[in-house]
């Protein structure tokens, strides 16, 4: 639950700052929020489509086993969230400014209003695309079941949209930056999470041969089954019994994304 809440939000906040930027760029600006409502809604009814290829997707390739399907499953979501942290760290800021300066020309008039609706679309469509996958992954690990995951996307939804609100109306004294700081860790953690499951999944089919005997065991301080020790497993991937396979597929996943964010973050600004 804790994994789709933070995806979500992460994703929905994205969004909602997109969209908040445009509207403020166009404030006062007659017919504005018409294209503005319309580009949001072409984005969700985008999203929805992909969710339903994707259920159809995970029911077609379902046969292939379900160690291996989960396993391909999770290391496409851990490649897409490392992609995703690492294009943010370098093109957070520019796609901001762009935002601001598609307002600005429809605001003069150098640009038509149906431009907020493709731009507002794409923005949506995009977070939404990338929701769906990510929600796939967590899926696969997440064993609180359907309920708990569904669960988690509407609070990860309702926190989004709530912050997207206040950001936009100026109440909120936390700069976004901040905000984006800390779930950008989260969700790295979240990946090297899954890297970790990854490992496991293969090994239990067979597919690779790795030392499982755990390196330690915690499980009499704080087991994974228990409520501390899955906030801890979902939030930074905490194992009570890891093995050495496991602990390389988390740190390198971890120093992986860490590491590509700041060399794209240093090379976006000597441009």
């Amino acid at each position: 639950m804790l994994a789709s809440a933070v995806i979500v939000f992460r994703e929905v906040l994205e969004a909602a700052l997109i969209v908040g930027i445009v509207l403020a760029a166009t404030k006062g600006l007659a017919g504005s929020r018409r294209w503005v409502v319309t580009g949001v809604l072409a984005g969700l009814a985008g999203s929805a489509a992909i969710a339903g290829s994707a259920g159809a997707l995970s029911d077609a390739l379902s046969g292939m086993g379900q160690e291996v399907f989960n396993a391909s499953i999770l290391g496409l979501a851990v490649v897409m969230l490392g992609w995703h942290t690492v294009w943010m760290s370098s093109h957070g800021r520019e796609m901001a400014a762009e935002m601001k300066r598609v307002g600005h020309a429809v605001t003069v008039g150098s640009r038509p209003l149906s431009v907020l609706a493709v731009v507002v679309g794409v923005a949506v469509l995009r977070e939404g695309a990338e929701t769906v996958l990510f929600i796939f992954g967590v899926s696969a690990s997440d064993e609180g079941g359907k309920l708990a995951t569904v669960a988690g996307c509407a609070v990860g939804l309702g926190a989004g949209v709530t912050v997207g609100i206040l950001l936009y109306r100026g109440l909120l004294a936390i700069p976004a930056r901040h905000l984006f700081s800390v779930t950008t860790w989260l969700v790295t953690l979240l990946a090297a999470g899954m890297a970790a499951q990854v490992v496991t999944y293969l090994s239990a089919a067979g597919l690779i041969e790795i030392a499982d005997q755990p390196l330690w065991d915690t499980s009499w301080l704080l087991p994974e089954n228990s409520i501390g020790g899955r906030l801890l497993h979902t939030l930074v991937g905490y194992m009570d019994r890891p093995s050495a396979g496991q602990l390389m597929a988390y740190g390198a996943t971890l120093l992986g994304i860490t590491g590509l964010a700041r060399v794209a973050s240093r090379q976006h600004a000597r441009v």
